[in-house]
């Protein structure tokens, strides 16, 4: 499932200066088809940025499979719970093609949004951003699963 507006960019959420500060701290990683990012209620203490292929959000349905509530692509921020107490990811994530992306460690990255509260602001603003988006994809995807006719839902 893709939602229908963008997650917002880093490109567009943050300033040259912010954004060059902020990949300074990056690290190119790659992971194969399959591989689980992170699961739900796990530590969270990284996030990415995907370089290339895609990542799908998941959130555990009791009694269900998973419910996919978001696919992720090029230049899409992955993971936003690290930047909130407790640092305990509220989703799932899955790489459903090979995935190259850049890992961020949230300590690391904490600690320099508190040395430049400008890059702070700007950093939690593009999250924030994220994390709207995503509520409301998680939000629509559930109404389509499980609303009264959704597609779990048959007559």
């Amino acid at each position: 499932m893709t939602a229908t507006t963008a997650t917002p960019s880093i490109l567009r959420a943050l300033g040259t200066e912010h954004r060059q500060r902020l990949m300074g701290a990056a690290r190119e990683v790659s992971f194969p088809q399959g591989t689980r990012l992170f699961e739900e209620g796990g530590h969270a203490d990284r996030f990415w940025l995907i370089r290339t292929g895609t990542v799908e959000l998941d959130l555990h349905v009791p009694g269900r499979r998973a419910a996919v509530i978001e696919t992720l692509r090029h230049n899409e921020l992955v993971g936003w719970s690290w930047l909130f107490t407790p640092h305990v990811w509220q989703l799932g994530a899955e790489a459903t093609t090979p995935v190259r992306a850049y890992e961020f460690d949230a300590i690391a990255v904490r600690a320099l949004c508190d040395e430049d509260p400008a890059l702070g602001r700007a950093v939690a603003h593009w999250v924030g951003d994220v994390l709207a988006h995503r509520l409301h994809a998680a939000r629509t995807r559930l109404l389509d699963l499980y609303g009264p006719y959704g597609a779990d839902h048959r007559s």
